[in-house]
Formats: C-alpha cells, sequence, structure tokens
C-alpha cells in the first residue's frame, strides 16, 4: 500500500511542478524576446520630418554607422504617388549624401554630389506609391561629422 501511495503523490505532485516549472520558462522567454523587441525598436527609430520640411541639424558619431567610417541620419516623410520632389543637403562640415529609401527599404535614387560642384547633395525624384519614406543623411566614407541642412521640396507640375 505504501508503494501504491508514493507512485500516486509523485504523479499528483510531479506534474503540476513540471507545468509550473514549463510555464515559467515560458513566460520567462517571451518577456525576454518582448524586451528584445523593445529594445531594437529603440535602437532604429528615424526622426519624422517636421511639417515644413526644412531642417537644420548634426550628423554626429551617436548616429548609424554606415560600415565605411561614416555616419548617417534617417528622417520619416509621408510621400503620394506622383510626387516630384527635390531633396537637397548642404554641409560645410563633411562631403554629405542623401539617399531615397522606398518603404520596402529599396533604394529609391541617392545623389552624392550636387550639379554646382560643390559636395552638396541634390536629388529629383518621382514617388511611384504611397507610403513612408526614408530620407537617409550620411557623409560620404570617413568624412565626418557637424552641422548640415536639409530640404525637402515637393515640385508642382507645370501646366
Amino acid at each position: 500500500m505504501n508503494k501504491a501511495l508514493t507512485a500516486a503523490l509523485r504523479k499528483i505532485i510531479i506534474f503540476p511542478v513540471t507545468l509550473l516549472t514549463m510555464g515559467i520558462s515560458i513566460n520567462t522567454g517571451l518577456a525576454q524576446k518582448s524586451n528584445l523587441n523593445s529594445n531594437l525598436n529603440n535602437l532604429y527609430s528615424p526622426i519624422p520630418l517636421p511639417s515644413s520640411t526644412e531642417l537644420s541639424d548634426t550628423l554626429s558619431d551617436k548616429d548609424i554607422p554606415t560600415g565605411q567610417g561614416g555616419f548617417a541620419r534617417d528622417y520619416t516623410v509621408k510621400l503620394n504617388k506622383g510626387d516630384n520632389l527635390a531633396i537637397d543637403l548642404s554641409s560645410e562640415n563633411f562631403d554629405g549624401m542623401i539617399t531615397l529609401l522606398a518603404p520596402d527599404g529599396s533604394t529609391v535614387g541617392e545623389n552624392d554630389d550636387g550639379p554646382d560642384g560643390t559636395s552638396n547633395s541634390l536629388l529629383f525624384t518621382r514617388i511611384t506609391e504611397n507610403g513612408n519614406y526614408i530620407i537617409r543623411v550620411r557623409s560620404f566614407g570617413e568624412t565626418g561629422v557637424g552641422e548640415f541642412k536639409l530640404k525637402v521640396t515637393k515640385l508642382q507640375p507645370v501646366k
């Protein structure tokens, strides 16, 4: 009788304890995954472009490393199909590059040096789909950091 009672108690105690342990492990794993996602979202959060679409800002070594020795700063902007844009980047502190990224992450356009012969950038493009786009300001290679001006102009079609 003692053996039967001992075996029954083991089943009654071990099974719930095992389930409880599994539940704690799963909850801990979910909490860690949630914290990881939260940390990743905090690591990358592009800056919303102000409604004026013109700003002065500073590129620093705290921004996104490009892997080429320079840094980048991203801005989000909502664009509509058919928008014609001029994106102008100027800086006296670094050789600037401008990149426009589509909602799917593909490159819509990129410019290193503007038509005026300086190291400023000027990009003209037409938008082919509605969505939130990324305007990436970066320094060319290891050219540095510093203050810059970014201007996004929606061009009006000629009538």
